[in-house]
């Protein structure tokens, strides 16, 4: 079956890294389900890898190891973290992007017989345990009845997470250009002052309209921005002053503090988990 275009959520105004390999996602597994429920597959991406916008006939759930996975969800972006993947309901569009190396894992599972329901795109607790079973699932010597008993049991572990990390994108014409330029360099520092002066508005357009479009403001929508792209960075095997340097912070200790606040968490404790692939612990 083709997979149907859906150019109106094209991933232009991201950040693409060089050698950049842009994908159509299917919109089945490559495997056919058959009697059961779950479809699950894995692969290495040797290079940086884009899906453009695409749709599945099935519920998909997707997680990276040793590197990081963005998902374009209407006009929201969602970074997953290390130890947390990605819950798609089936006829969403979607595109998506992994970083150099990124180790990618995905689930199929058939609407009528997925007993668990998510109303919308979900962050999901990949636990230890939760990856071992869907690892299990795609193994090619198992019997019918050993899968449908393993199965049962992704369904009783399968949970979403506290926090969904998504970061809303304005879509207003009042704030495009700035939230474009923020994009495609997050390390961008100019000033409230400055961008009205740029755009020839006056800063109160400016606050009221990243207020209306995002519910933050704009010193707080660029500071999100930038908490995003460092959890790429962070999980591709970036250092702290070196994420610190790229995304414009003057000291490593003011980007370690405007992480916390978002996150919950050190970049530190969220680097050793991403090298261990257990979720971190919110303190």
């Amino acid at each position: 079956m083709e997979t149907p275009r859906h150019d109106d959520l094209g991933l232009g105004t991201w950040r693409r890294d060089p050698g950049t390999v842009v994908l159509q996602g299917a919109a089945t597994p490559l495997r056919d389900p058959g009697s059961l429920a779950i479809v699950a597959e894995s692969w290495a991406h040797v290079v940086p890898t884009e899906w453009s916008p695409h749709v599945h006939l099935m519920h998909e759930l997707v997680w990276v190891r040793g590197g990081t996975l963005t998902s374009r969800i209407g006009n929201r972006i969602f970074t997953v973290p290390p130890g947390f993947g990605m819950w798609m309901p089936a006829g969403m569009v979607h595109g998506g992007r992994v970083t150099y190396a990124a180790e990618f894992h995905d689930a199929f599972f058939v609407p009528e017989r997925t007993p668990v329901v998510f109303d919308g795109p979900t962050t999901i607790i990949i636990t230890p345990l939760l990856e071992s079973l869907l690892l299990r699932l795609g193994r090619s010597d198992l019997g019918d009845d050993e899968r449908a008993r393993t199965e049962a049991v992704v369904f009783d572990v399968l949970e979403a997470a506290d926090r969904q990390f998504a970061l809303d994108l304005p879509g207003d014409r009042r704030i495009d250009a700035i939230a474009e330029a923020l994009l495609r360099d997050p390390s961008d520092d100019r000033s409230l002052a400055e961008w009205a002066a740029h755009l020839k508005v006056s800063d109160r357009t400016i606050t009221r309209a990243f207020r209306e479009a995002t519910g933050l403001s704009f010193a707080q929508w660029r500071q999100a921005l930038r908490i995003h792209e460092a959890l790429a960075l962070l999980s591709a095997g970036a250092e702290v002053q070196e994420v610190s340097e790229l995304l414009g912070y003057s000291q490593p200790s003011t980007f370690i503090a405007a992480f916390r606040r978002v996150m919950k968490v050190t970049p530190g404790l969220l680097t050793k988990a991403s090298l261990s692939g257990i979720p971190y612990q919110v303190s």
